[in-house]
């Protein structure tokens, strides 16, 4: 169900639809491009009309499958620069991916500008996250942004902060600004309260002190303020018992212009040799939002 942001109204609103998924290229696809998940993928952006598309835990080969699939479907408007990738482990013996880079990736339908690639505070791991943006080259006030960060809870609060302080940084310079990702803590979470808007002020979500909707905050059949789990099979966590929710796409209120709604997608089980077939360990999103 979508409701409208407040105080969001603009003469170039223009409505976007956003598709994020973690896929677990490596800890369930072992890096496979053949085994459905990149299959499944391409069929889901393109049924979806996807205006953009993000995925974490992505090897780079899956990366390239993705390229070429998105391609012989027909979705970019220009098949030469839609997709940018950041690598996060990057290629060695006995790492993930078979040793190959391992990382997150952007797609656009329409072409893309220059990616930026923000490396976020140290967590003590070998994996390094890192935000990934670029601007459309049509219109390089429209930024999206994907972002996998981390589960170390000593961390946690430091790399939130440093991805909301780029989006703020953005914000200040004009920028219309989307990032979909897996933020590895629960809407809920009271770390998440400078990012949600004060007007989002549900029992399932409150004390929030920011500037920004999570496309699934609206929806009033599913655990309002808080939305639908993200992970692919059901657990009690959350506010409503209802599963968690870790993965999210995030828009500043005052770049909404109209209704606005996010879910999340039932996982395939078409993935050969992974448990029950599910080719993730979490849900894909889907948000559509009129940007300003």
């Amino acid at each position: 169900m979508a409701l409208a942001a407040p105080g969001a109204a603009s003469a170039t609103a223009e409505s976007s639809t956003i598709w994020h998924w973690n896929v677990a290229g490596n800890t369930l696809n072992h890096a496979s491009t053949t085994n459905g998940m990149v299959r499944a993928a391409v069929s889901s952006i393109t049924a979806r009309g996807a205006s953009f598309a993000s995925f974490n835990e992505l090897c780079e080969n899956q990366y390239d499958a993705l390229i070429s699939g998105l391609r012989d479907a027909g979705w970019p408007a220009d098949d030469a620069n839609f997709a940018r990738f950041v690598v996060t482990y990057p290629a060695r013996s006995g790492g993930p991916c078979g040793g190959r880079d391992f990382g997150n990736a952007i797609f656009s339908r329409q072409p893309l500008g220059a990616a930026e690639r923000i490396t976020l505070p140290d967590d003590g791991m070998t994996e390094q996250r890192k935000m990934l943006c670029a601007p459309l080259k049509a219109r390089p006030h429209l930024r999206f942004c994907t972002a996998h960060l981390t589960y170390v809870d000593a961390y946690r609060a430091a790399q939130l902060n440093a991805v909301l302080a780029r989006l703020e940084a953005y914000h200040a310079d004009g920028d219309t600004v989307v990032i979909a990702g897996d933020f590895n803590i629960q809407a809920d979470a009271a770390r998440l309260n400078g990012y949600y808007s004060s007007a989002v002020n549900t029992p399932n979500n409150r004390g929030n002190t920011g500037h920004y909707h999570e496309l699934d905050d609206a929806d009033q059949n599913n655990c309002p303020g808080y939305g639908e789990l993200s992970v692919s099979t059901p657990d009690p966590r959350g506010p409503c018992g209802t599963g968690s929710k870790i993965d999210m796409i995030f828009v500043r209120e005052d770049r909404i212009a109209g209704p606005y709604s996010g879910d999340t997608l039932a996982p395939p089980t078409s993935c050969a040799g992974n448990p029950d077939g599910l080719c993730s360990d979490h849900r894909a999103l889907i948000g559509t939002v009129t940007l300003s």
